[in-house]
């Protein structure tokens, strides 16, 4: 029954259980070694109480647990040592923690070495194959891998189950942060070591649910949970996950390392105020976008990740050299072309909303926003080309480079397009150049836009084609690209057919390629400004204009325009301050739905997650109860079998006990032998008390017989030694009476000998008196020297101050007197400037209302008839035909297409990219778009054809009657009556 009310047994000191330990393990006994220190360790009462004796446990312990691979009781025995020293002393926690990494690594490393080969387990959690254990038991030798399998694999396995349980402990704890980020680098780096994959997947996906957890659980934070908002952690959450991304890449999992991209751009969401990653860490984050999107063929974002890394670097590194930027710009530009003009297009069958969802996601993660307005991405090809022409990065690749840029991009020649870019293609090699360290991307071999570029050309010459010719033959067109066969152009053919790049059919009959079938309007308009444009030159070649009158005309046109290119330059960029406040302003409520409608999503999913992990929560307690509650019951019926096996009972297989029977029959059984023992100490307690008294009644006489001699033998002894001292005392008396009488004739020399020393000592003393008594002057002399000093001393400081203080004041007022005067008069010049400004906005009103007036009344005068028999008149003769002048002949017909030319030509100009007066915030437009838009009155004309005799003359002899009065010399304001202005 001693089974069943065993207790522990008392928890040793760290010191003892340390050494009780080191006795066990010299005898070979390490389980219950360990089992000593895990007691130590787990006792509440050395948690409490953290010492150094308790580390050298703990290392104890790590150094058991690797031995013997247990790494579950190693973790039990780390969150404990946790619990005991992150309060008191962190550092050793980090200490104990580093120690059990390297020594797990090092008998890893070990075992590597020792079995000399590679290991080739795909997943180190998984167990043994049903085969493998077949081939084990049936094979009576084995062959090398098994080997490695038994020798490596294990160490591997305990290395890694070392990792899970360090960032298990260390996770969402404040004050273990930095060593949670070392444990985690740590863990990369055996990944990338023994190129472990699986193990890697899963120590992102780890990490990853511990920032989910952390981020669910924010408001349940305890005093030590981890804050984002706290610069620190979140810096150290940020390069963490750039760890991730490099060792993803290292070991090219690129789908990983994406997430490991989509982790970055969350905790960056995340970012406290003010707080941003460092330049070093966006350069790498940029350089990997650019390895990510180039293995899965994403060319569009591969452009654009090599354009961010590009503007990067130029911006943050200005160490990077001519040739560094040179191979940078030119990877860039390459990227750009390598894009398929139909890269971006949505297909028919597509998601719109998906395709949307996932441009705005790839514009967040390269960093650009989303023009929300009009539903179009930022992230196109044409965009990306305008903005490397626009910035100049032309200026800085090689000039074969900048050729294949104007080749595929700018010029129009179907049938020896691919042939010039074949050689252009070939030479693309010959130009690598090694890069310096500074670089953030070592290699950059341009000869991988090869075959891309191929591709280009192939889709622009396709196309051009498709515009000038209705129907070619197959070999012909096989002759015009000879750097890629039929097959594959075919198929890249047929692939721009399914995105709407173009309208194409194969006849393989007649062996024959029709282009065209359906009519676009977008190659309609830009044959007929194609066709306009060249109209217009054929007609000036035809009838060329008279040179004086062009040069008279452009003269003209120059004038007006620097009359008024600052007040168009101003409302222009009036108009797209005005255009980009609206698009922020719509860009932010969207923004705001997008959130709303965001945080909606995420608070009902929080809540069907909360109810699922509550619902799995109550059903793994229910099957732990269950679990438990079975195991009792197991290790209860053991126990009882044991117990009736010891009483030498049998019990059958299968029969189940009964512990209430049992016990009751072993509470029957102690009664029973209890009651026993009691009577049987009852009746031995009865004949001792009988035994006790026949003794005492026996030895009373003797007692008192041997006291009675005693007394008699006390008394005889001391009468005997009183005697013998009474005589020893007379004895010493006698002697000291003659030593008196033989040393008294020595008292009058004692006395002499005492009155020269009293009297030489008191000379010594009179003397010291007086020496103290000067040295006591002396001291009192310079004392009072010193405090007199310091007194003048501290007067002169205070007078110092005193001065100091009042030049500071005199100072003070100084300056302030000045500030209040330079207040004054920048006020005053403000104001003067305002009312400059002022007077000058109110005469630009009146001069734009006197010129819309002038439009008006132009505008409703009837049209000349030169004008309406269709010959062109400049705007300034067409008051003197108004007036009568005459005019030139009717020029030919083909004249009228002129403006429908210039139409076309906005038009092919707002194709390509809108206005670019927007772009570039001017204002002046060519005179022949002026013209064309301008009403027949409008326009600057000259003195003759305004009437006035078409002849300069001063002001004095053009003005009113007033003026010529006053002789029409100049006057300033002030003389005429009213303002300059």
């Amino acid at each position: 029954m001693a089974r069943f009310f065993r207790g522990g047994a008392p928890a040793l000191k760290p010191e003892g259980a340390l050494k009780r330990a080191e006795e066990l393990i010299s005898v070979g006994q390490r389980g219950a070694a360990l089992t000593t220190l895990h007691d130590t360790i787990t006792n509440k009462r050395h948690q409490r109480n953290w010492n150094k004796a308790l580390e050298q446990v703990m290392f104890k312990y790590v150094d058991i647990c690797v031995e013997m691979k247990a790494g579950r009781k190693c973790k039990d025995a780390l969150i404990n040592y946790r619990n005991a020293c992150q309060q008191v002393n962190v550092s050793s926690l980090e200490d104990v923690i580093k120690y059990l990494i390297k020594v797990a690594s090092d008998r890893a490393e070990a075992a590597s070495k020792a079995a000399e080969a590679k290991l080739d387990v795909e997943d180190l959690e998984a167990e043994a194959s049903p085969e493998e254990m077949m081939l084990s038991y049936v094979s009576g030798e084995k062959s090398k891998d098994r080997t490695d399998r038994e020798l490596v694999t294990p160490w591997f396995k305990f290395l890694w189950e070392t990792y899970r349980n360090v960032l298990d402990i260390l996770r969402n704890n404040s004050r273990l942060e930095a060593l949670y980020a070392t444990a985690i680098s740590r863990a990369c780096q055996f990944c990338l070591t023994y190129k472990r994959t699986t193990e890697f997947r899963r120590l992102c996906d780890i990490v990853r649910n511990h920032l989910a957890n952390l981020l669910k659980y924010r408001d349940q934070g305890g005093r030590d949970r981890t804050d984002l908002n706290v610069p620190a952690t979140w810096e150290l959450y940020v390069d963490t996950r750039f760890e991730q991304l490099r060792t993803a890449c290292d070991l090219e999992l690129w789908a990983e390392a994406f997430r490991s991209v989509e982790d970055i751009q969350g905790l960056m969401g995340m970012a406290p105020k003010g707080c941003k990653p460092r330049p070093q860490l966006m350069a790498t984050y940029y350089a990997k976008l650019t390895q990510i999107f180039t293995k899965s063929e994403s060319r569009l974002y591969s452009a654009y990740a090599w354009y961010r890394l590009f503007t990067f670097t130029r911006l943050n590194n200005k160490q990077l050299g001519g040739a560094d930027l040179a191979m940078m710009a030119s990877n860039v530009v390459l990227s750009a072309l390598s894009i398929l003009p139909y890269e971006q297009m949505g297909r028919p069958d597509g998601d719109p909303t998906a395709a949307a969802e996932r441009a705005i996601k790839m514009a967040g993660i390269l960093g650009f926003s989303v023009e929300r307005r009009d539903g179009r991405s930022l992230l196109s090809r044409e965009a990306l080309l305008t903005d490397i022409e626009r910035k100049g990065l032309l200026g800085l690749v090689p000039p074969e480079v900048k050729q294949l840029f104007v080749l595929l991009e700018s010029e129009f020649n179907p049938l020896q397009l691919c042939k010039v870019v074949a050689p252009l293609l070939e030479k693309l090699q010959a130009l690598n150049q090694p890069v310096s360290a500074t670089s953030p991307v070592q290699e950059l071999p341009l000869e991988a836009f090869v075959v891309p570029l191929q591709r280009v050309a192939v889709a622009k010459m396709v196309r051009q084609l498709s515009e000038v010719y209705s129907v070619m033959r197959v070999s012909t067109m096989s002759e015009l690209a000879p750097f890629i066969g039929f097959g594959q152009a075919e198929q890249q053919i047929v692939d721009a057919v399914r995105n709407g790049y173009l309208q194409a059919r194969f006849d393989h009959k007649n062996n024959t390629v029709h282009f065209g079938g359906q009519v676009e309007s977008e190659r309609v308009r830009g044959h007929i400004a194609t066709m306009a444009k060249r109209l217009t030159r054929a007609l000036a070649m035809f009838s060329p204009a008279p040179a004086a009158e062009k040069e008279a005309r452009r003269a003209r046109l120059v004038s007006l325009a620097l009359e008024t290119a600052d007040k168009e330059n101003k409302r222009m960029l009036a108009r797209k301050t005005e255009i980009e406040k609206r698009k922020e302003e719509a860009e932010r409520q969207a923004m705001e739905r997008d959130r709303e409608l965001e945080e909606q999503r995420q608070a009902a999913e929080q809540l069907a997650r909360e109810a699922e992990e509550r619902r799995k929560e109550q059903e793994r307690a229910r099957r732990e109860a269950e679990r438990i509650q079975r195991e009792l019951e197991e290790r209860e019926q053991e126990e009882l079998k044991a117990y009736m096996a010891s009483r030498g009972k049998k019990v059958g297989e299968g029969e189940k006990l009964d512990a209430k029977a049992i016990n009751q029959e072993v509470l029957t059984e102690q009664l029973r032998q209890q009651q026993e023992l009691q009577r049987k100490l009852a009746k031995l307690a009865k004949q001792m008390d009988h035994l006790e008294r026949a003794r005492r009644e026996e030895e009373a006489p003797l007692l008192a017989q041997a006291y009675e001699q005693k007394l008699k033998d006390d008394e005889d002894q001391f009468h005997s030694e009183a005697g013998a001292f009474k005589a020893a005392h007379r004895a010493a008396w006698e002697a000291d009476l003659a030593e008196k009488k033989r040393l008294a004739k020595l008292a009058a020399d004692r006395a002499a000998v005492a009155e020269q020393i009293q009297a030489r000592r008191a000379e010594e003393f009179a003397a010291l008196k007086a020496a103290r008594t000067r040295a006591l002057a002396e001291r009192r002399e310079a004392r009072r020297q010193e405090r007199d000093l310091a007194r003048r001393r501290e007067y002169v400081r205070r007078c110092r101050l005193q001065i100091e203080e009042k030049r500071r004041a005199e100072e003070e007022e100084a300056k302030r007197i000045e500030d209040e005067k330079r207040k004054k008069e920048a006020a005053e010049r403000q104001r003067k400037l305002d009312e400059l400004a002022e007077r000058q906005r109110q005469r630009e009103a009146e001069l734009e209302a006197k010129a819309r007036a002038d439009r008006e009344s132009a505008a409703a005068a009837p049209a000349p008839a030169a004008a309406r028999s269709g010959t062109f008149v400049p705007p300034h003769l067409r008051a003197r035909m108004g007036a009568g002048g005459g005019g030139g002949g009717p020029l030919p017909e083909r004249r009228d297409a002129a403006p429908s030319a210039g139409a076309a030509s906005r038009d092919e100009r707002d194709e390509r990219g809108g206005d670019r007066g927007e772009e570039r915030g001017g204002a002046w437009r060519p005179s022949a778009r002026r013209e064309e838009s301008a009403p027949s009155g409008g326009g600057y004309r000259p003195p003759a054809a305004r009437g006035e005799g078409g002849a300069y003359r001063p002001p004095g002899q053009r003005g009113g009657d007033d003026d010529r009065e006053r002789g029409g010399s100049y006057r300033p304001p002030s003389q005429r009556g009213g303002s300059r202005w």
